[in-house]
């Protein structure tokens, strides 16, 4: 185990929080700290760093309960606002996709489709406390009778309605361009041919697990910002993969780590989970999150110390390489070069486009630091850690150049 100077617990931090004496600094601020005091100083200063990320994420959904009706139904087929949602569960428990379009949208057939209503967007519909139109079926049973429940619903007048997402909140990903002749649709947006644009979805020195890279303090049962509210890890995402090479301040090098997460939708705001519409290829949520990371130790600050300058991202040809699934990658860029407008690929000046919204980001770990400071939220400690390729991570304490 590493000998730090500074070694505080999760006890001792919300300790803190309860008396309102917690210092809490979000991912931007903790840079210029870590810079000019040095880790183990910001270590001692600072006890939690709040990150935040708005971005499409489409491995999201949510597990509804809509209430026994009367007769009672057995639902093998449920639509809500036309768009199919799993009924395989239980009698009236149900599980809506994010991706999954309504009924009648003619995808592809008219290329580029538009996607212009989905599952992700009955889930912002819900809360913001729209109604939408509830159609179950079922066969019949002779404890189930009801074959057939149609009626206008409100989240609060479902049983249960809870966000459950499998894979969210990825540890750095691919910047999508295009190298083919034809403009082509993706779930990276519109790529224009000849790499005319470069498009992005991180949120750089905000994003969660950028700053903890080896997932020291997150873990199953970490509480997090979820869509507005409160919400948890309760696994590692599919598709996790902490194996992934990583440059040497230990930043994976291209897509990594994920978390599945959960929250109650009835406490969420529709301004963190927005339906999204992808042109030619399908319909999303755009799911805002945000994780504080308590500063246990200098390894901690030096992590949350890394800057956009710092992260760098491959490039990948969607037009050909993506596809063909043969692992080809460009080139890397720095988060700093994506965030400035542009960035060079074989000499030509390529326009970046970011899909992830820094405002809201922003937001997030504002309001996560607000909600400490104010002591209504506290750090939940890990039962259980993600999986991860490096047990053991010692760093330097000295201080970053300015």
């Amino acid at each position: 185990m590493a000998n730090y100077q500074v070694n505080k617990t999760y006890q001792e931090i919300n300790d803190k929080i309860k008396k309102g004496q917690a210092v809490v600094v979000t991912a931007e601020e903790i840079i210029d700290l870590v810079r000019r005091k040095g880790e183990v100083e910001a270590a001692r200063t600072v006890d939690v760093v709040t990150t935040g990320t708005f971005s499409p994420m489409c491995s999201s959904g949510a597990f509804i309960n809509f209430g026994h009706s009367k007769p009672p139904i057995k639902a093998s087929r449920v639509w809500l606002n036309n768009v199919p949602a799993y009924a395989g569960i239980a009698a009236v428990d149900v599980y809506l996709g994010a991706t999954e379009p309504c009924v009648e949208d003619p995808l592809n057939k008219v290329y580029p489709g538009e996607f212009k209503y989905g599952g992700g967007h009955v889930i912002q519909d819900l809360v913001a406390g729209k109604a939408v139109h509830l159609v179950a079926e079922g066969y019949g049973t002779d404890c189930y009778p009801n074959k057939r429940l149609e009626k206008e619903i409100t989240l609060a007048q479902m049983v249960n309605a809870v966000l459950c997402n499998p894979r969210n909140c990825y540890q750095n990903y691919n910047v999508a361009v295009n190298l083919s002749n034809r403009t082509i649709y993706t779930y990276m947006g519109p790529l224009r041919p000849h790499a005319g644009n470069a498009n992005f979805c991180t949120a750089g020195e905000l994003s969660p697990l950028f700053n903890d890279p080896y997932y020291r303090t997150i873990g199953i049962g970490t509480r997090i910002f979820l869509g507005g509210g409160v919400g948890y890890v309760v696994f590692p995402g599919t598709q996790h993969n902490p194996k992934k090479p990583r440059s040497e301040n230990g930043i994976p090098l291209g897509p990594a780590g994920t978390l599945m997460v959960l929250g109650d939708m009835k406490h969420m705001d529709p301004r963190y989970l927005v339906g999204v519409s992808f042109l030619g290829y399908g319909c999303s949520l755009a799911v805002g999150l945000g994780i504080p990371i308590p500063l246990l130790n200098e390894e901690m600050a030096h992590f949350c110390g890394v800057s956009n300058d710092q992260l760098l991202a491959p490039i990948v040809d969607y037009g050909a390489d993506y596809p063909g699934a043969t692992g080809q990658i460009l080139g890397q860029v720095s988060y700093a070069q994506l965030r400035s407008g542009s960035l060079t690929l074989d000499g030509k000046e390529v326009p970046t486009v970011p899909l992830s919204s820094m405002v809201r980001a922003r937001e997030i770990a504002q309001h996560l630091k607000k909600w400490i400071e104010s002591g209504r939220f506290l750090l939940g400690e890990p039962v259980e850690p993600l999986p991860s390729d490096h047990e053991s991570h010692c760093v330097s304490t000295a201080s970053h150049d300015s």
